[in-house]
């Protein structure tokens, strides 16, 4: 079994027998810690085995595969999550905007308040991709024209009698 089947498996299993909020209160503490160290490097660049990662980190092999299953998507390249077994060599490049901008998108403050977020992006750094990340999420709603207004091709016509055929 390869070891994101073993987490899905974890996570649905947790989940079943002790509800999603206390999953994502005893993920949150994991991340934590894994973020914590990751984002000290300020290349962004983790490589090596993935059980050693896991040590490297202080977590499980399955729970270092759920921090790659949650930081996939902010990758330069993505990996082959089902692919990933506890002796496969890894290399990722993290792109900080990018994972900034997804922890805003998932709601994760205990990540994205982490001080280590100060060596990485300046406060106008991180207000920029906040301001980027709230106007993603507003709707423009167009102006709908009503049958009797003015023709917007400008025939002087109702849009009704006009355009609105």
């Amino acid at each position: 079994m390869s070891l994101y089947n073993a987490w899905t498996n974890y996570v649905v299993e947790f989940v079943k027998n002790n509800g999603e909020p206390a999953f994502w209160k005893e993920y949150a503490k994991i991340e934590t810690l894994i973020y914590s160290k990751v984002l000290t490097n300020l290349e962004g660049k983790v490589s090596g085995k993935v059980s050693d990662l896991a040590k490297e980190h202080e977590v499980t092999d399955v729970h270092f595969m759920g921090f790659l299953d949650g930081i996939n998507e902010s990758l330069e390249k993505e990996l082959d999550l089902e692919s990933i077994e506890a002796d496969s060599q890894i290399e990722i490049q993290i792109n900080f905007e990018k994972l900034y901008f997804n922890m805003l998108e998932s709601k994760a403050d205990y990540l994205y308040s982490l001080p280590q977020w100060d060596r990485i992006f300046s406060e106008e750094k991180r207000k920029e991709i906040t301001k980027e990340w709230r106007s993603s999420k507003v709707i423009v709603k167009e102006e709908k024209i009503g049958r009797n207004d003015p023709c917007t091709c400008g025939s002087g016509k109702k849009y009704k009698k006009c355009c609105g055929k």
